[in-house]
Formats: structure tokens, sequence, C-alpha cells
């Protein structure tokens, strides 16, 4: 006993020491790989903005593999990849955060949108809707559903991109009611009759100062062959929106001519023209107008007010020149150069085109073409 007794007391003072020693080290080393991982950060904070990308990201790298378990470096590091289109390369590092166990419940719902990003921005769109259908429920949700959206709108899922915005309206995150409407009457477009009109009226209901539900409704009761009715519709809704007038004035006037009702539309498209004149509403006047002469005076009063080409090329249509044989000439060079004048553009993106859109197909906006031809912008 006594000769184990002196080994231990022998014993203690080494290992106090050694054990001192092994602290310092570590200390030492600890203090080093510190200094290491914020400098190498700051450094990529650094070339980030000063815009070079390429030094930033070999910056977060050493500071990555330096502090391996730090998120916010790896979350950095996805963000960068991510805006260099190496979208590859970011869901790898956002699915190695996914797959870490330490993760707190903040930062793996963060670094799930990270990765709904990714597939998104990559247009892997299936494993975007997939990871962004995990994120109900979270602080990420709002956002998660406006890109659902995005993605529902993209492929003409009118259902699906209904559904969600039926939730996002419930949520109170702002109103989305004027796009709902357009959601249903995309839905009718592609529906049955009867099934289009409930529709097409649930969207009147949902965003009843639109144009597009309107016209549809008249568009459905003019195929069923109820012209009077459309007439009506047509006629209710100029009141309600003026600003719509160019789109409501042909329909307007087929369901007039067809119905016999010429003179009830004409006093509406009337008014419509002394308060903002415009193309669309001025054909539809000379449509309605069985007299030619009534006809050439219609354009030479809208001449009057407003320098257009489009409407000198029409009235010179009508018109008898001294010699016969320039007209057609002169016709088809008028009608070359009036011809961009009646597109509609995009106020978004500038996107022009013969016919209006709801949906602008250049940028994806929605009621971005206003109700007037570009030679009136």
């Amino acid at each position: 006993m006594e000769f184990d007794a002196l080994w231990l007391l022998l014993g203690l003072p080494v290992a106090f020491a050694l054990g001192w020693i092994a602290s310092r080290l570590d200390l030492r080393q600890l203090r080093i790989e510190n200094r290491q991982a914020p400098k190498a950060y700051f450094r990529g904070l650094n070339f980030l903005l000063n815009e070079q990308q390429d030094q930033a990201i070999d910056a977060f790298i050493e500071a990555v593999r330096n502090d391996p378990d730090t998120s916010e470096l790896h979350f950095a590091l996805g963000n960068l990849f991510r805006r260099r289109g190496e979208y590859e390369r970011a869901v790898r590092v956002h699915e190695h955060l996914l797959s870490r166990g330490d993760l707190s419940r903040v930062e793996r719902h963060r670094a799930q949108h990270a990765l709904a990003l990714d597939f998104l921005k990559a247009g892997l769109l299936d494993r975007a809707e997939e990871a962004l259908r995990k994120l109900d429920g979270t602080e990420h949700e709002p956002e998660a559903l406006l890109a659902l959206l995005s993605i529902y709108e993209r492929t003409r899922d009118w259902p699906q991109a209904t559904q969600i915005a039926r939730k996002l309206d419930a949520s109170g995150e702002g109103s989305i009611a004027i796009r709902l409407a357009h959601y249903l009457c995309e839905q009718a477009a592609q529906a049955p009759n009867e099934t289009a009109e409930r529709l097409v009226r649930e969207a009147m209901q949902l965003a009843p100062t639109a144009a597009r539900p309107a016209l549809e409704l008249a568009a459905l009761q003019r195929r069923s062959g109820d012209h009077r009715a459309s007439l009506d519709t047509l006629i209710q809704h100029a009141g309600a929106v003026p600003t719509a007038m160019g789109l409501i004035a042909g329909p307007l006037a087929e369901s007039a001519q067809a119905s016999s009702q010429a003179a009830r539309a004409a006093r509406v498209l009337q008014e419509s023209q002394a308060n903002q004149p415009s193309l669309d509403v001025l054909d539809a006047l000379v449509t309605l107008e069985p007299d030619p002469a009534a006809k050439r005076a219609l354009y030479m009063r809208h001449l009057e007010r407003e320098p257009s080409l489009v409407a000198a090329t029409r009235w010179m249509a009508g018109e008898r020149l001294e010699n016969e044989e320039s007209h057609p000439l002169l016709q088809r060079a008028l009608d070359h150069a009036a011809k961009p004048l009646t597109r509609y553009r995009c106020a978004a993106c500038g996107f022009e085109a013969n016919r209006h859109f709801w949906h602008c197909p250049g940028c994806q906006a929605w009621d971005s073409y206003p109700a007037r031809r570009v030679e009136e912008l």
C-alpha cells in the first residue's frame, strides 16, 4: 500500500502538468482558428462589396473549412452560388445544411426556403414546388405561397393557382382579389358554358371594378345567342370602368347590331368619345353608323381633336382621289405606316402585340396592357 500511495503522490503533479499543457495547446489552437475564420469571412465580405464574386466565394469556402459548423457561412456561400447561377453548388450547400442534426428549427426552415429558391432559379419547378410545400406553417409560408403562385402561373395550372390565391387572400397578407378573378376567368375559358358562367360571375363578385369578368360574361351571353343580355352587361360595365371603354366598344357594337339596339349603344359610345377620344370607340361608332358621309364625318371630328395617322388612314380609304390609279399605292403606304400604331404595349416591359393581353407574355405581369393603342399612349 505504501508503494502504491507513493506512485499516486508522484503521478498527481505529472497528470496536472500534462493536463495544463494540453489545455494551453487547445486554447492556442482555438484562438488560431477563431482568428482565421473571421479573417476569411470579413475578407469574403470585402470582396462581395467590391463585386468580386469569384474571390468572395474562395474566401467563404476557406471560412467554412475552418469552421464547418457555422451555418451563417453556409447560407452566405449558398446565396453567392445562386446569384452566380451555379445552382447545383447552391443546392449542395443547402442540402448539406438540412442534413445536419444540430440546426435549430428556424435555421432549418431558412435552409429549406433557400433550397426552394435554388430549384426555382434553376427552373426545376417540380422540385421547387415540393420544397416550397414543406414550408407550410412556417415563418416563410407567405413567401412560399407567392413562389408557388408564380410556378402555377408559369405552368398555367389555374386550379392550383386559384387554391393558393384563396389561401393568400384568407391570410390577410394583401388583397389578391383581382388576380384571383383572372384565374377564374382563365378556368372559364376552358370550361363548358354553364360552369364558365358560374366562374365568371364569381370573378365579378370578387373584382366588381375589373374589366375582364364582365367582358367574359358578355362573350358567353353572345355565344348563347342572348345579345340583349350581352349589351346590358357591357353598358353597365362601361359606366363602372370608363377606362376599359376601348375594350368594351367593339363587343358593344356587335351586341347592339345583333339586338337591334344601335341607337342605345351609340349614345353610350358618343358620351365616352366626348370625354376621352379613343380609336376603338371611333371604330365602334363608325360600325353603327349606316350613312357613309356620316362615317367620314366621324373620322374628321376625331382628327379635329386628336392628330391620328390611324384615323386619317381609315378616312382616306373611303375617299376618291382625282388620280384613281395612285389611290391604292397611297393607301398601302398609309396602312403600312399605321399598322404598328394599332398595337397594344405592355406598360411594364414594353412588349407589343396586335391584341390585348391580360397576362403579359413578355414579363408575366397582370393588367399591364392599357386599353389603348400605341398611338394613343
